[in-house]
């Protein structure tokens, strides 16, 4: 397998029953293959993204220094997470206490990429190869629509999602990290 520096802090999401219906939906949110093309409906809401996307990129600079992988990464980020209706600044927070915006990481329990997703993932909604949870925009895309499920499991309260995210729901360690993480992203 691959061999990388510092291992990642993801812990074991549990493989859980889900109804169909959420089954479904969670397949249908990781399969469309578009690439992200962010659309605005108006000037206002597009300089707020340029903006966006100069000062993540400044602050992101020293975690991914290749000027293209930086911004194809933010603009895949902020796509994804507004897609999956969360906070590009809390995915952001979640990466950075995940994988430390490490492409390749690989969690002690088996998670991989940006966002830490288990292998059981793409038996569960996709379409089983665990390969592509490298690929950048697959991880993120995933990883969204997973933490939005929690969300809307956890009736909104985001410390507890973010616990079922990691496996340790009722712990405060990694829902306290990540908090704390996502207010650097703001």
């Amino acid at each position: 397998m691959l061999a990388l520096p510092g291992a990642a802090i993801a812990g074991n999401q549990k493989e859980e029953a889900l109804a169909d219906s959420v089954r479904l939906a969670l397949a249908n949110a990781i399969k469309d293959p578009a690439p992200p093309s962010p659309t605005f409906r108006n000037d206002a809401d597009r300089q707020r993204y340029q903006l966006w996307l100069a000062t993540m990129s400044a602050r992101l600079q020293r975690k991914l220094p290749d000027d293209q992988t930086r911004n194809e990464f933010l603009a895949t980020a902020w796509y994804e997470a507004r897609r999956a209706g969360l906070d590009p600044g809390l995915v952001l927070g979640l990466i950075q206490v995940e994988s430390a915006y490490r492409k390749y990481a690989v969690s002690i329990a088996g998670a991989r990429g940006y966002m830490q997703v288990m292998p059981f993932w793409t038996n569960v909604i996709g379409d089983r190869n665990r390969s592509a949870l490298f690929h950048m925009q697959t991880n993120l895309r995933y990883g969204c629509a997973i933490l939005r499920m929690y969300l809307d499991m956890e009736g909104g309260n985001l410390y507890l999602a973010l616990g079922r995210y990691n496996g340790s729901r009722g712990r405060p360690d990694y829902p306290n990290a990540v908090l704390k993480a996502w207010n650097n992203w703001k």
